[in-house]
């Protein structure tokens, strides 16, 4: 998860109303599904998810509300582009595990769009998510809601092992990096640093390898 830039809302969102409408009204065939939000949201997001950044493709991803549509919930949010991401499709994690997951406060969540998630989390080589040390106590508490609800740190789920393939091939670039800034000024090693970070930038998993190539989530 990372900070994300929201672009201008699709037209399409503008011809639908809470109250009139219904989400289904929007998917008329198969071929047809929401054709004008995705081009939006992978502005925002690239070809990855909001959430675990794996990549996502057609057949493997949903139009994901943050905040449930259902009547208990928020079905105000139905139309609203503000509520919405692209999500994998995986049921162990992200969009799908939070809808099932029960109850929660939606305002313990991280929405990547709002607020920075490496203020919160830091990615190990390893493949695991930890809460950032220093937090407020509040932030703690939002930092691993976040994690829980969208089941983004099982130690034994299929994320951590996806992440841990990630960021394998970027160690020794890693430790190469570390060794010149013990010896050499920082003008010497931070352009290959920068391009390394701006070569990843896209990937699924970047954050990951952002943090693996710069341990302190720089």
């Amino acid at each position: 998860m990372h900070k994300l830039q929201r672009g201008p809302a699709p037209a399409c969102l503008g011809n639908y109303r809470h109250g009139r409408d219904q989400w289904s009204d929007m998917l008329p065939t198969p071929t047809e599904k929401t054709d004008e939000i995705w081009p939006a949201l992978e502005a925002m997001q690239g070809q990855r998810c909001a959430y675990c950044e794996d990549g996502i493709s057609n057949g493997k991803r949903h139009i994901e509300h943050f905040r449930q549509r259902t009547s208990s919930r928020y079905p105000q949010g139905t139309f609203e582009w503000s509520n919405l991401f692209g999500s994998c499709d995986r049921l162990t994690s992200c969009g799908k595990h939070k809808d099932s997951c029960g109850t929660y406060n939606h305002q313990d969540l991280i929405k990547p769009d709002e607020e920075d998630p490496e203020r919160f989390f830091l990615f190990v080589s390893d493949g695991t998510i930890q809460v950032r040390c220093g937090l407020a106590p509040s932030d703690v508490h939002r930092a691993s809601e976040t994690l829980r609800i969208f089941n983004l740190a099982d130690k034994h789920g299929p994320l951590r092992y996806m992440r841990k393939r990630a960021v394998v091939g970027y160690l020794q670039s890693a430790d190469e990096i570390r060794q010149i800034a013990e010896s050499y000024p920082m003008e010497d090693w931070l352009p290959f640093l920068q391009e390394e970070l701006a070569s990843t930038a896209h990937l699924p998993f970047a954050t990951a390898i952002k943090h693996t190539l710069t341990p302190q989530g720089f």
